[in-house]
């Protein structure tokens, strides 16, 4: 098993005409994910790479392929009505790459979205991946911009704000001979769709799942959130990092969301009330897949 995406998602692409969602969708269909239309509007009736057909609209695209997830590679000013549109549409998890979009856009979205059946990952984020088995990715899924070559099918599962950590902890538990179940970037934005929290008990009731990554950073209590619910609920080895350690008070670092505010959003705070939890925490992002195993007894 897996969270949220395996072989059987079919996927379609807001934004596949353009030369970012182009791109990401070449090398999600190299990796065996089951992308089965793309949404530009005005450029429906064409394919893309001749394989995929396009569709002026979400509504339309769902109807005729029967798509249940969508990557959206929308720019910032729409993008917003790019998640709506897929709600509106039914899809079921909607992934936003799109970064740089309005708070107040997306608190119109957040709004929108409450009570609906539709799962929003991000905005900002680098997607979800469920590695597949052997060279060429057999049942796997990849939406997104994560690059699929480091990943390999396992138990680990990793939840994480930044795209880059995320791609150093699958990549450290690859070379260390452990896999991956699935691994989530939740976005750096202050108001994303889906939390740490939310991917943590996702994964606390995956049976295949048996470990977890936790990557966090300064700014918000969504980790502190996480690992008291993990505390109290979660009985699988959790190892987290902090990112942001040495970022002054009140100066936003990278991501839109890593600011700190409060006196729990500092990293040393943080890390502190991770630990206290019962999460090993890695001191430096080198260390997060040693950590975890440390954790794990493995």
């Amino acid at each position: 098993m897996s969270i949220l995406i395996d072989e059987n998602t079919k996927l379609l692409i807001q934004g596949i005409t353009g030369s970012f969602g182009a791109r990401h969708a070449s090398l999600s269909l190299a990796y065996g994910t089951k992308v089965v239309a793309g949404v530009t509007p005005g450029k429906g009736g064409q394919k893309f790479e001749n394989i995929v057909p396009i569709f002026d609209t979400v509504s339309h695209a769902v109807n005729e392929t029967g798509a249940t997830a969508t990557a959206i590679f929308v720019p910032p000013p729409f993008a917003a009505d790019a998640i709506l549109e897929a709600a509106d549409a039914g899809v079921e998890l909607i992934v936003c790459i799109t970064e740089g979009i309005p708070v107040m856009d997306m608190m119109r979205v957040k709004e929108a979205l409450r009570g609906s059946k539709s799962r929003l990952v991000g905005p900002n984020c680098p997607g979800i991946v469920t590695p597949g088995h052997g060279e060429k990715s057999h049942g796997g899924c990849r939406i997104g911009i994560a690059p699929g070559y480091i990943h390999k099918r396992g138990n680990v599962g990793v939840v994480s704000r930044s795209g880059t950590l995320t791609y150093e902890a699958v990549f450290q538990l690859t070379q260390l001979g452990y896999g991956q179940s699935t691994c989530v970037g939740i976005g750096g934005d202050p108001i994303n769709g889906t939390n740490h929290q939310e991917v943590l008990e996702m994964f606390n009731n995956d049976p295949e799942t048996e470990a977890i990554i936790m990557i966090g950073e300064i700014g918000g209590t969504a980790e502190v959130d996480a690992a008291r619910w993990a505390k109290a609920h979660c009985k699988k080895p959790i190892a987290g990092f902090i990112a942001g350690a040495t970022a002054p008070p009140g100066r936003r670092m990278g991501h839109a969301g890593a600011i700190v505010g409060g006196e729990e959003d500092t990293a040393q705070a943080k890390k502190r009330i991770l630990a206290e939890c019962g999460i090993a925490v890695a001191e430096t992002p080198a260390e997060m897949a040693v950590t975890l195993l440390a954790r794990w007894g493995k």
